[in-house]
């Protein structure tokens, strides 16, 4: 498949769903070199972080403490998207984007995913998020509502235009 970011890459992906697994494992099929490594449960997917080193690390929030991992990922320097179907809310959106995460992305778009996940690999965080709501923003105004970003307008309005920057995570035991 020519020059892609994605080729050659080792991927790391959580989910406790083995057909969301299967899922990726198809749409990533296809690029040269890459290595799709998975885990079904917390233990495992953290015992993987530890032991490789990931270009991209792919998680589910429920069901796998997620936000665990991406707090573990985040640490170790590895890039990471967030693929959820329960935790669909701004909630779990901004926790996601403030603990330093690269993309949220509904299951519902996992057959989009590819994009998503070259930008992760070839943009910096902000412009990354930029992109993201470009294509997703319409979506979550129709999933969560005209008002969603109310509360926190300020915080959104810097996402949607790339220039936030989340805080340092320290890595909790």
């Amino acid at each position: 498949m020519g020059q892609n970011p994605l080729n050659k890459k080792r991927l790391l992906a959580v989910d406790d769903e083995t057909d969301v697994l299967d899922t990726l494992r198809e749409q990533l099929d296809e690029f040269d070199g890459l290595v799709l490594d998975t885990a079904t449960d917390y233990e495992t997917g953290y015992h993987l972080l530890r032991s490789w080193t990931y270009d991209l690390v792919i998680l589910d929030i429920m069901g796998v403490r997620g936000f665990d991992l991406l707090n573990a990922a985040v640490h170790l320097g590895y890039p990471a998207v967030m693929l959820t179907a329960h935790a669909l809310s701004p909630a779990a959106l901004e926790k996601s984007i403030r603990m330093g995460a690269r993309a949220y992305i509904p299951k519902e778009k996992m057959y989009e995913i590819v994009p998503f996940l070259e930008d992760v690999l070839t943009l910096e965080l902000q412009p990354g998020w930029k992109r993201l709501f470009e294509r997703l923003g319409r979506f979550f105004h129709v999933s969560f509502g005209p008002d969603w970003q109310r509360d926190e307008k300020e915080f959104w309005r810097m996402v949607e235009s790339g220039r936030f920057l989340p805080d340092p995570v320290i890595l909790k035991k």
